[in-house]
């Protein structure tokens, strides 16, 4: 093939990906990219995550972004400096789609968040490509928060105004969560480990006697559901862990207390050796209510008081007066509430 052969196959290469050949390809891994969240970086530079609030941040110069994935990933939500967040969409048949267009040629800061739970989609950070180049990054926040949780945790229904629908990706939106609003407003570098319907010992529906599939078992992995990487806890140590579980433990009234209470010490016990010094906050959420959510409190405090370093916070159970998403879940409104309260709160346990 000689050379002119060779300049027209890329020619035709960029047409058909939808780039153009003034664009530069920047590898997911490049050092001026910062990540938030689990993901597992493999011997091609892709990262794989499963979690929603996985996040992207980096800078660049130029007038134009596009970003690579595996198809299929689904909903992201992408912010270019103080615009409003946008959602963008990898349906199966999108690997690359355009995220900015005319944009100013100056330096621009990009935000770009896993919004839904993705152990189903398999989503990736490939690459991104620009019409000019990755700058310096801004500086890590040095406030360091994990969110451990289910369904209100990872956006479940938010942007669903009508209780009577069920579960959708469509309607589903981390960034409009409670823990995503409580590490904005603290500026905090974030993690959260979270899946609809997940317990302590039992899922939502599952039997009285407990599940298998867990947080406590799904905890230690990368990914969930995939238990070929394990997590390398060394790679993010919070400054303080949020626990929002029990509500599926709850589900259907069919639990039982008592053993919800030793698999939740023996979670709290697992977190302690792996995070030594970090403050760990047990919280209830919006959902429970009544004789569940008095059960629940009980156990907590009662947990709460075996470490000097664990802390007790109630956030107000939802009432209808702001609305709710899917399935009586937390509307946005709802979720903004849960934010304030908790972001409140930390902030008394933020070090100085």
């Amino acid at each position: 093939m000689n050379n002119l052969q060779i300049l027209t196959a890329s020619l035709t290469l960029l047409v058909s990906s939808g780039m153009s050949a003034e664009e530069n390809r920047i590898p997911a891994s490049h050092p001026e990219i910062n990540y938030m969240g689990r993901i597992h970086w493999d011997e091609n530079g892709n990262g794989s995550f499963t979690f929603p609030g996985t996040c992207a941040l980096f800078n660049f110069k130029g007038t134009s972004l596009k970003m690579a994935t595996s198809p299929g990933s689904g909903k992201f939500m992408i912010k270019i400096d103080d615009k409003k967040p946008l959602p963008i969409n990898f349906t199966p048949s999108d690997s690359i789609m355009l995220l900015a267009d005319n944009l100013a040629d100056t330096i621009h800061r990009v935000k770009i968040v896993y919004a839904i739970e993705g152990y189903e989609f398999h989503p990736q950070f490939r690459a991104f490509y620009t019409d000019g180049k990755i700058t310096s990054n801004d500086k890590r926040p040095d406030l360091k928060i994990e969110f451990i949780g289910n369904s209100i945790t990872c956006g479940y229904g938010v942007e669903e105004n009508d209780p009577q629908k069920g579960f959708s990706y469509g309607t589903e939106n981390h960034t409009l969560s409670y823990a995503y609003k409580t590490a904005q407003a603290l500026n905090a570098d974030f993690n959260v480990v979270s899946r609809s319907g997940i317990g302590i010992y039992r899922n939502y529906g599952s039997p009285k006697e407990g599940d298998v599939k867990t947080m406590p078992l799904e905890y230690d992995y990368t990914l969930l559901y995939n238990h070929n990487h394990k997590w390398d806890f060394s790679k993010f140590i919070p400054d303080i862990v949020c626990i929002n579980l029990g509500t599926n433990d709850m589900s259907e009234g069919n639990y039982d207390i008592d053993l919800f209470e030793r698999h939740y010490r023996n979670f709290l016990k697992h977190l302690r050796e792996v995070y030594p010094d970090t403050k760990i906050v047990l919280l209830t959420g919006s959902m429970l209510q009544g004789e569940d959510l008095n059960k629940v409190k009980t156990v907590l405090d009662r947990l709460a008081s075996e470490d000097s370093n664990f802390y007790r916070f109630d956030m107000s159970p939802q009432t209808g007066d702001l609305g709710y998403g899917a399935d009586y879940h937390p509307s946005a409104r709802q979720a903004q509430k849960m934010a304030d309260e908790l972001t409140a709160y930390l902030t008394k346990l933020i070090p100085k």
